[in-house]
């Protein structure tokens, strides 16, 4: 049976004083299902170090263990800080920083080998899905963007189009549906059924609590990233709440 999975990303948003929401959110946490909170990298050891039921997580890692990349986080830096999980691949990363399929696969391999569980982000932007591509552009992602040696333990999968990400539109949960089907087949013909099966697919767009209920509802949803309504606990709690039932 997957765990859910309530996975908050604050971006480039939060200082010290922010940590107080992770107080506010350990009700809410105390569910079955399985809360993280990604803040900045200058705050997770201190996330770590307060957060009691509630996961701490990085939002991206170098590919390499360590060496001359001033500015950058390895991910056995982020693992050393109290991370458990690092997101990967988010459409931010793609567009502002150029990253390509190959070297979120790359990043991946590290987060493994550091002990981390990677969210690997995949979806398609608003022109792409005009043209019919959702599909085409989420397959492509998936085949370049996950090395082999995928497991339900070290890999949860993140559709996130991106012409919904902090924009106010949502996918019908129609559309939501075929792409997770879609992915979860995928990861059958390449994976195996049992592997495949173990594999949590999050759904990420302008998820808020007026619209979780609906979302979770939709088969191979097994919980969300959540960008803008994870920064304040009073917005991400009903959105936990939700997940759990």
């Amino acid at each position: 049976m997957r765990r859910k999975l309530a996975a908050g990303n604050w971006k480039m948003n939060g200082t010290t004083a922010a940590l107080t929401e992770l107080d506010a959110l350990q009700d809410a946490a105390a569910g079955a299902a399985e809360v993280l909170i990604c803040p900045p990298a200058t705050l997770i050891a201190s996330a770590a170090a307060k957060a009691a039921s509630i996961a701490i997580g990085g939002q991206d890692c170098h590919s390499a263990a360590s060496g001359a990349h001033t500015g950058d986080v390895s991910a056995a830096m982020l693992k050393d800080a109290g991370a458990t999980y690092v997101i990967l691949g988010h459409s931010e990363r793609r567009a502002d920083h150029g990253e390509s399929d190959a070297l979120v696969a790359y990043k991946t391999l590290a987060a493994w080998a550091a002990g981390l569980t990677a969210i690997v982000c995949v979806g398609e932007t608003l022109d792409e899905r005009e043209r019919g591509k959702t599909l085409d552009v989420v397959g492509r992602q998936l085949a370049a963007s996950l090395p082999d040696d995928v497991t339900g333990d070290n890999t949860v999968i993140a559709y996130e189009p991106v012409w919904a990400i902090g924009t106010g539109k949502v996918p019908t949960t129609d559309q939501i549906a075929k792409v997770h089907s879609f992915m979860r087949s995928t990861l059958i013909q390449r994976f195996g059924n049992d592997t495949a099966q173990a594999i949590r697919l999050l759904y990420g767009g302008s998820v808020k609590a007026s619209n979780a209920t609906e979302i979770f509802a939709v088969a191979d949803v097994d919980g969300a990233l959540v960008g803008g309504a994870s920064l304040k606990a009073a917005d991400f709690a009903p959105i936990v709440t939700a997940l759990n039932g």
